[in-house]
């Protein structure tokens, strides 16, 4: 694929230190010309993969300044971040009340999802050096949420917990629901594996068996504080609710979607980015069985789903 204009530059040219990493099945590469500027954070070390070809290929530059977009913007977090779009690249701006009102930092990154630059302020860092990666949190999720949406994918809202045979469960909900309290109750009840207790990427993964049909942790993790980079075949899906008597019912196809997508994390900038996660998730509910489990936060609800058959 050609390099995009916005990518040709003097930078890229002459970066030659990198570092990688893959979440959810998707590897990124980042390159600078300094290696501090590749560290990778500490929420990311965990998940570190340097690969031939990477999915996503990032260079990192400083600049003078950044100054605010002028073009309408796509989309407005209320809070850190905006995006532009702009001729064939979106463009995200980070802001932050104690680096003033310019963005001290910015990526560019192609239509795909696959090329960009994330470019840091000198002059909005420059009182704070050291305190800003250029992967820091939302820039990491942000990247990889909406590279999901362009290949048969996507981040759940849940708790992945994988038992000592392999088998995967991924129970999903709002905050609140109970996430963190599952996890530790499956933690005390025998070994187990947890991906994440409160971000989940789950993607079909071709020549996996039968259900083909994979769960991987992420590193943002809820107040259990749980991210692994590992990933298992998922076995069901759970949509938590508290309640009484720790009942489970299976849900429709239709239902189904219903309730995973209220607790999906998708770009709805772009109704072809939420068609696509619909149509995946019409595949999800197709392979994997989903059920609402209305639960008490005890041990027995743990037990409940150790002794489940479908």
């Amino acid at each position: 694929m050609p390099t995009p204009a916005f990518l040709e530059t003097e930078e890229s040219v002459s970066s030659t230190f990198c570092n990688g990493f893959s979440i959810g099945g998707v590897s990124v590469e980042v390159s600078s010309s300094t290696p501090e500027d590749c560290v990778l954070v500490p929420s990311l070390e965990p998940f570190r993969d340097q690969r031939s070809r990477s999915d996503i290929r990032l260079q990192i530059e400083w600049v003078s300044e950044l100054k605010p977009k002028g073009h309408p913007r796509v989309f407005d977090s209320g809070t850190t971040w905006r995006l532009y779009h702009e001729e064939a690249r979106y463009v995200f701006d980070f802001t932050a009340p104690r680096f003033g009102a310019a963005p001290y930092r910015r990526l560019s990154v192609d239509e795909g999802f696959g090329r960009g630059i994330v470019q840091l302020s000198r002059g909005s860092l420059r009182d704070s050096p050291g305190s800003i990666s250029a992967l820091d949190y939302p820039l990491d999720e942000l990247l990889i949420m909406h590279r999901l949406s362009q290949e048969k994918a996507i981040e759940l809202h849940g708790a992945g917990i994988v038992r000592a045979d392999g088998v995967g469960n991924l129970f999903i909900g709002h905050s609140s629901a109970g996430k963190s309290t599952t996890t530790r109750l499956w933690i005390e009840r025998e070994p187990v594996e947890v991906l994440s207790d409160d971000r989940i990427i789950v993607r079909h993964e071709p020549g996996c068996g039968p259900t083909s049909v994979r769960m991987f942790g992420t590193p943002w993790h809820g107040e259990a504080m749980y991210a692994s980079p590992g990933n298992a075949p998922l076995a069901r899906i759970f949509i938590l609710e508290h309640g009484f008597g720790n009942v489970l019912t299976r849900l429709a196809p239709t239902q189904a979607v219903a309730e995973l997508f209220a607790r999906s994390f998708v770009p709805f900038h772009r109704h072809e980015y939420v068609d696509a996660a619909l149509a995946f998730l019409q595949e999800l509910v197709d392979t994997v069985p989903i059920y609402r489990y209305s639960f008490e936060p005890d041990r027995r609800a743990v037990e409940t789903i150790a002794n489940f058959r479908d």
